[in-house]
């Protein structure tokens, strides 16, 4: 798989991305740190969810379903649009799991202070989970490496598909080239 080209990024495609980003990041800015309306709430969704799967398999783990349920979605996609040679779509996607780190930090940061609204007003999972590790105290330098390494991570992804357009125009395409598109 590793020999197949990747879809071609054109200018106009490049462009389509940079847009989608800028509203992306121009949304981050406005938002409450952390905490990015309409796409939070769907990742709070998939963090949900991932609670009542994760206790089919560990009861001792569903703590952890939560987090997992909400960064799994966005892994799940990357690993598809990475499969079909989708760069743009992979990297959006691994942007959306970088994106989650930021609203995981958040939960993370109030461990102790536990004054974030929770769905159904039950536990929380990451004062339980600190608790547990014995790094409870350290719940704020914790949530601000999470910080950290998600705007790296959002970051190399926007490298990667800056590199892969370079990439692109630096290697002309062969003739009968199926990964050109459509742009």
């Amino acid at each position: 798989m590793d020999s197949e080209p990747w879809e071609r990024i054109s200018g106009a495609k490049l462009a389509g991305f940079g847009l989608g980003l800028a509203a992306f990041f121009a949304l981050l800015a406005v938002s409450e740190p952390g905490f990015v309306f309409g796409l939070d709430h769907a990742n709070l969704l998939f963090h949900e969810a991932g609670h009542p799967v994760v206790v089919l398999f560990s009861s001792r783990l569903e703590t952890y379903g939560g987090t997992l349920g909400q960064l799994t979605f966005p892994v799940l996609l990357a690993i598809s649009f990475w499969r079909q040679r989708q760069a743009l779509s992979c990297a959006a996607a691994v942007i959306w799991f970088f994106e989650n780190w930021l609203n995981i930090a958040r939960y993370m940061a109030d461990a102790r202070a536990l004054q974030l609204p929770l769905v159904g007003g039950g536990d929380h999972d990451w004062n339980t989970i600190l608790t547990r590790w014995n790094i409870l105290e350290y719940d704020l330098q914790i949530a601000g490496a999470l910080k950290g390494i998600a705007w790296m991570g959002m970051g190399a992804a926007i490298i990667w598909v800056s590199w892969r357009y370079w990439d692109d125009r630096r290697h002309p395409p062969i003739e009968g080239d199926l990964s050109l598109g459509k742009f």
